[in-house]
């Protein structure tokens, strides 16, 4: 029997993609990170990028989740200096939004996508302190 140390810090990802009979592509991911013996997690996609494209992001997303709970921040809770001022501190915030549109064209998907302010209150937000000497760049804005 595999035995699994939910704290460990070395190990695989394992990413295998299959061709499906419909023209579509199947990615399984299989991680011995994971705190679950022989896990594997199966996603479709169009194309053999889009399958992987999406097996990963479930796969950060998770991670994300995991990295935030992890710290149990009080959401409203802030730190006073001695001298009685607020303690800013550093986060990595991370939005993520995803969305099947049907448009005439790519471009008014994406018009359409960016109009009000839906993808920000729709979006799964992951808010994770870092130290302020952790290089972490922001991904850029859509060249879009």
């Amino acid at each position: 029997m595999t035995q699994i140390n939910p704290d460990r810090t070395t190990g695989t990802i394992a990413i295998d993609v299959f061709p499906q009979s419909n023209g579509q592509y199947l990615c399984q991911i299989s991680s011995s990170l994971s705190d679950r013996a022989d896990e594997h997690m199966n996603f479709y996609g169009q194309t053999k990028e889009h399958a992987i494209a999406i097996a990963l992001e479930n796969l950060a997303s998770r991670y994300r989740q995991q990295a935030e709970q992890s710290q149990n921040i009080d959401w409203d809770a802030v730190e006073i200096s001695d001298s009685g001022e607020p303690i800013e501190k550093r986060y990595h915030v991370i939005l993520h939004y995803e969305r099947i549109a049907k448009e005439e064209s790519k471009f008014e998907a994406m018009h359409n996508t960016m109009m009000g302010n839906t993808v920000v209150e729709n979006a799964k937000i992951s808010i994770i302190e870092i130290d302020p000497d952790i290089e972490i760049e922001a991904r850029g804005l859509s060249k879009y």
